[in-house]
Parts: C-alpha cells; sequence; structure tokens
C-alpha cells in the first residue's frame, strides 16, 4: 500500500463520498413521493399504540376523525393499551334527568394529590325515553356506562361522549338490583309480577337479554354489587306477602338487611347472608379489593359495613370460602335525626375506595324540622371513605343541576 497521496485516487474518492448533485438519478421528483403515507395507512395494531397515548380530554375529537378511528377506540385492545400504560383513572359517572335537560357528571380521582372536581356534560337529548320521575340503574364495562330504564336501555361512552340505544330488558321494571358479571350485565328484582323472580342476563357482543335463573325471595327496591363471579342481590323490600300481620312484617325487615347470592358459573344460589346489625340497607356497592361495603339505615342513625366476599375456599355456599362481616367508621353525619324516604343515597366503589352520594332529600331541612340549626349538609353532599387508612373525607358536592342521580364508577 502507498503512503504517498496519489491526486487522482483522491480525486476518485472524493467524487465517491459526494457525489454529482446534479446528477439525474439523484433527482426526487414528486412522482417518487407517495401521496397516501399518512397516519391512517398505517395498520390497526400500530395507529392504536399512537391513538393510546392521546390525552383522555382529545378523545372525543379523535373519534369524529373517521369511522375506522371511531371503532378503534371502541375496541378492547384500545382499552388494554390505555390499562397497560397507566391511562386509566377511576372516576364516578352521574346520571339525571330533569325537565331541565339529561346531565351527566364525572368525578375524576387522579393519582396525583389534587382534589378531585366534577366535570359537567349534557349528554342526551331532551326527548331521552328516561322519565324525569325514574332513577335507572348504571353499569360500567370500561369506559361505557349502560344506562337501564324500565323499559329502555343505553350506552354512552365515557371516551367518544357517544350515546346509542341498546335492546331493552325482557320485562319491565323498577328499582331492581344490576351488576357487571364477566363482562355481562345481571339484573334481578324489581316490580312487575313476571320480572320479579327472573335474573336476566345481558350480552353487550349480541345486544341480547335472556332469563338465566329465578330468585328465591322477590325483591323491590334492592341494589346489585358483584365480586368473584357472584351476584349479590341487596336489600330492598318482600314483594307479595300480608304486610298487615306481625310475620309479614318480620319477614319484609328480614329482606331490607339480607343479600342473596348467585353463582354465575355455576348457576345456582348460594345461602343468603344478613347484615349483623339488621336495619334497612339504603346503599351498597363492591371494591376492587373483593370486599362489598353496605350502609343501612337505623331509622336514627347510619351504620356502615364490610363483608368479605373473597371466596378463598371456592367452596359450595357453606361459608368457609367466604370472609366476614366488620363494623367500620359510619359516614360523618348528624346523629339521632330520623332518615324518612326524602333522604337517598348512593355508594360506588372506586378502587379501594367508597365514594357515597347523597342523591335526594335534604339534611339540612331534616334539622331544621328537629329544631337544630346546624347546616353544611345539603342535597348532593359527597363523601369518600378510604378503605386502606379507614377514615372519611369530604369531596366536592354534586353540580346544582345533578338531581336525583344514578351513580356508577367508570374507567376512563
Amino acid at each position: 500500500m502507498s503512503e504517498s497521496c496519489n491526486s487522482r485516487h483522491f480525486s476518485w474518492l472524493m467524487k465517491s463520498c459526494f457525489p454529482n448533485p446534479n446528477h439525474k438519478s439523484l433527482i426526487i421528483t414528486p412522482q417518487h413521493l407517495n401521496p397516501t403515507l399518512t397516519l391512517s395507512s398505517l395498520p390497526d395494531d400500530l395507529l392504536l399504540e399512537c391513538l393510546s397515548r392521546v390525552p383522555s380530554s382529545s378523545l372525543p375529537s379523535l373519534s369524529l376523525v373517521c369511522r375506522r378511528w371511531f371503532y378503534l377506540l371502541l375496541s378492547p385492545s384500545f382499552l388494554l393499551l390505555r390499562r397497560q400504560l397507566h391511562l386509566l383513572h377511576p372516576s364516578v359517572f352521574a346520571f339525571s334527568a330533569s325537565a331541565s335537560g339529561v346531565f351527566a357528571a364525572t368525578l375524576s380521582f387522579p393519582s396525583t394529590n389534587t382534589s378531585p372536581t366534577w366535570e359537567l356534560s349534557l349528554c342526551l337529548p331532551m326527548n331521552t325515553p328516561s322519565s324525569p320521575h325514574t332513577i335507572p340503574r348504571l353499569v360500567s364495562i370500561g369506559p361505557s356506562v349502560y344506562i337501564i330504564g324500565r323499559n329502555s336501555m343505553l350506552r354512552y361512552n365515557a371516551w367518544t361522549e357517544h350515546v346509542i340505544a341498546k335492546s331493552p330488558m325482557l320485562f319491565h321494571r323498577k328499582k331492581f338490583a344490576a351488576a357487571v358479571v364477566f363482562d355481562k350485565i345481571y339484573v334481578a328484582g324489581g316490580a312487575g309480577s313476571k320480572a320479579a323472580s327472573a335474573v336476566e342476563e345481558y350480552d353487550p357482543e349480541s345486544d341480547t337479554w335472556r332469563v338465566v335463573a329465578h330468585t328465591q325471595r322477590r325483591r323491590y327496591g334492592c341494589i346489585g354489587a358483584a365480586v368473584d363471579g357472584i351476584f349479590y342481590v341487596i336489600g330492598g323490600l318482600k314483594i307479595g306477602g300480608a304486610f298487615g300481620n306481625g310475620a309479614g312484617g318480620v319477614e319484609a325487615h328480614v329482606y331490607a338487611s339480607s343479600m342473596d347470592l348467585y353463582d354465575v358459573e355455576a348457576r345456582v344460589w348460594l345461602r343468603s347472608r344478613a347484615v349483623p346489625g339488621g336495619g334497612c340497607v339504603v346503599a351498597a356497592c363492591a371494591v376492587a379489593a373483593g370486599f362489598i361495603y353496605v350502609l343501612p339505615s337505623h331509622a336514627v342513625e347510619l351504620s356502615f359495613w364490610r363483608f368479605d366476599a373473597r371466596r378463598r375456599c371456592g367452596g359450595d355456599g357453606g361459608g368457609e370460602g367466604f370472609g366476614e362481616w366488620c363494623r367500620m367508621k359510619s359516614p360523618p353525619m348528624p346523629t339521632q335525626r330520623r332518615l324518612d324516604g326524602t333522604v337517598r343515597f348512593c355508594c360506588v366503589g372506586v378502587g379501594d375506595k367508597v365514594v357515597l352520594v347523597q342523591i335526594a332529600g335534604c339534611i339540612d331541612d331534616l334539622l331544621r324540622r328537629s329544631g337544630r340549626s346546624q347546616r353544611g349538609l345539603k342535597e348532593g353532599l359527597v363523601l369518600v371513605y378510604d378503605g386502606v387508612g379507614g377514615e372519611w373525607s369530604r369531596a366536592a358536592d354534586l353540580p346544582e343541576v345533578i338531581r336525583r342521580a344514578a351513580c356508577v364508577s367508570v374507567e376512563c
């Protein structure tokens, strides 16, 4: 190898490293460009990776881009990616229908120490089939909220803010229990001769209802919850029977403080459970840790109980596979006041928290009628119970336009 620099060799090297820019093979014309190379040209899996990283506040706008993007946002893959990226925040969704309109509000619980606030939106038109005098039942599957009325059902997507009508229940009901088990909706109880004993199952994939069982006890005004494959029908009053005599009154009281357990997989009813302290269950919910919290009323006070619903042994309902009742700290409300039918509550499980919402009535009015002047507990009160710390705190009150609300926990 020559150690000297040959001018001719050096010239060839320079031409190799720095080609002539005027050479026709290097001139790029518009014909060489791909005019269809856009974000929408990506395959679904890559497009989902991009869309899943968009902030939640921009998702409604993305759903309006095109039909393909709209259905991608509704797909289970999009939900799974958002969950893997830790972009899902548990929230409380409140729905209210009144003469002034139909409103929805969301209370988010961010991972930071910021206080949760309500975000209000008008989600349904004025001519909604839901009656302002009827409080529907709400359940959620991912970001989809199902608003189940007496003779209609709507699905509201918290990401796209899109509302669509779905198949109604087979039997008209009101004041029934509803919960989601294994991504299917189950309802039981409520008013109606045929509906009182029928347990209906709804499949969101096929948009169909079917009767899967019949209840052992016919309840009205009951509450639904679900943990570990079990559908709980909690509280309510007995349908039928003689309430005028003593035996009928005692039996109705037993219904109000008990819950029936339906094993969805085995299609069998398990042994019923009763709240140790009795009373009338006015609110109940399940939390992610596998517990069910119930709020019984004892006419002049409220108690708060936790039931361990984790099936450790997967038993046959004899009791060995479930936990025990444990009395928890009662919500901070005035004591020795009478809770009549004008005051109603709703419990929502959000992660390891229990959100207690006063959806109707005004405790201030009750206090004034009893001669006391304490104030601050108006209609729309929202309290949050920390299942880990065991303490109650006060959150932002419901917006003024949200009255007689139905509430549910939703991932969005």
